[in-house]
């Protein structure tokens, strides 16, 4: 069924006079645990009023992470990559090379404290993302993500394309979304990604278009502005 919330709902702008967010890329793969460490104590200082908010953009080594519904039952292959567990909600998903993952510290006090609208507005993202890539990203009401219709495999096939996962503490987000760009799709095989047996998982070159990460990260943060307000470019650290 598709999700029938309004993209107008979507808009997570910020309060009037808030400072922009910090906009952090980082080169290379950068290990799990030290990516959660460091968001955690970002999205700490955030909540303290010591820091300003931040969307950071990074790609994993490959690895399965359990959210916190996963099924032991949905870890197919146990021994195949590094396992963690994870503070943000869902069920298993997979990061690696040719994944944009962006870890989003966000504080909703200055928008909406609204968990709905807040997926909402993630979900909007990703499909606007999408959609300057002549992708139709779509929602569903019953999985949270965003899925792509197959017709080349079949009238009713959708796979998904982009992931959402996350935790919320002190009004402060942190975890965020992962857009398919160019990994290995038979990475997934391990797991059952978000313990959805009956669709697949597809990435922007699967479908037929040749991006470069550096093109991806631009139009996300083109459409991310529209929706969450202004970025500034900070180093990574």
């Amino acid at each position: 069924m598709v999700n029938t919330r309004a993209d107008a709902a979507a808009s997570f702008l910020p309060q009037a006079g808030s400072p922009p967010i910090d906009w952090v890329v980082s080169e290379g793969l950068v290990d799990y645990q030290q990516a959660v460490t460091a968001m955690e104590a970002r999205a700490a200082r955030i909540a303290a009023g010591e820091a300003r908010e931040c969307i950071w953009l990074l790609e994993h080594p490959p690895l399965y992470t359990a959210g916190t519904s996963a099924r032991e039952s949905d870890l197919v292959a146990r021994e195949r990559f590094p396992v963690y567990a994870s503070g943000r909600g869902g069920q298993y998903t997979y990061h690696g090379p040719g994944q944009r993952v962006a870890y989003v510290m966000l504080d909703l006090n200055r928008r909406t404290p609204d968990l709905r609208r807040y997926v909402s507005a993630l979900e909007a993202w990703l499909i606007g993302t999408l959609a300057r890539f002549n992708i139709r990203g779509e929602r569903r009401e019953d999985r949270v993500g965003v899925w792509v219709r197959r017709p080349d495999k079949g009238p009713s096939v959708e796979d998904k394309i982009a992931a959402i996962g996350i935790r919320v503490r002190r009004w402060v987000s942190f975890h965020g979304v992962s857009l398919n760009v160019e990994p290995d799709l038979d990475h997934f095989t391990g797991i059952v990604p978000c313990g959805i047996t009956e669709h697949g998982v597809t990435s922007l070159v699967d479908l037929g278009y040749p991006v470069t990460m550096p093109e991806v990260d631009a139009v996300m943060r083109a459409q991310c502005e529209e929706i969450f307000g202004a970025t500034l470019s900070v180093q990574a650290n």
